[in-house]
């Protein structure tokens, strides 16, 4: 897959599970509730345990039905072991020349997280895919909104503070999509086991944000 029609997928699936897990087993749990739960695009951050091991599972049991990618990436080398093994977008919380440099090389979509108009230019001169608001919650959909107002052409990702509630917002705001956490699937549910739970929630967000179409 390539980094434009990984853009599409992206843009196809509006919502983007953020997923930290307590463990390897537990995040392959939870993405197969979400994945019933209708979203297609999930992001293992590196704060779950063998995020390699967890991608290839991911990848050989859901093949095209979910585009992966794989979160807080703070070097080189944690992006080439998640590509090596499956994802398709990079996802850091801050810009690393190294790590955007890694993955634009590998052929592979680079989303970067910015929160000021001088972090969102060095971002679009390193010529990041997807500019990650982050944290969102900072300054809600009316700070993305005046961000698009100097960056009319960039796409934008906020993630924290992305609720159900409020994706409507966000995507009025000029979200290309967003990124949920632990309003979506949070640790303490995986820790549950609450595979039922985390399924009906997914479906909750994938209902709000397709109401938001058009």
């Amino acid at each position: 897959m390539s980094a434009a029609e990984t853009l599409e997928r992206l843009a196809d699936a509006g919502i983007i599970a953020t997923l930290r897990a307590p463990s390897a087993q537990g995040a392959i749990d939870a993405c197969a509730a979400l994945i019933d739960g209708g979203i297609t695009a999930i992001e293992i951050t590196y704060t779950t345990p063998d995020v390699p091991a967890v991608l290839t599972s991911l990848a050989a049991s859901h093949g095209d039905r979910v585009v992966l990618g794989a979160g807080t990436v703070l070097d080189p080398a944690e992006a080439t072991a998640a590509i090596e093994a499956g994802a398709r977008f990079i996802v850091s919380p801050g810009i690393d020349d190294f790590v955007v440099a890694a993955t634009r090389d590998a052929g592979v979509l680079s989303v970067a997280g910015a929160l000021t108009p001088t972090e969102v230019m060095r971002a679009r001169r390193l010529g990041v895919d997807i500019v990650k608001l982050f944290p969102g919650s900072l300054g809600g959909p009316g700070y993305l909104k005046a961000l698009r107002g100097p960056f009319p052409h960039l796409r934008f990702v906020p993630t924290g503070g992305v609720s159900a509630t409020n994706l409507g917002e966000w995507r009025a705001a000029g979200a290309y999509a967003v990124g949920a956490g632990s309003e979506l699937c949070s640790a303490d549910s995986i820790a549950r086991a609450d595979w039922a739970g985390i399924r009906a929630t997914a479906e909750r967000f994938v209902a709000a944000w397709r109401a938001t179409a058009g």
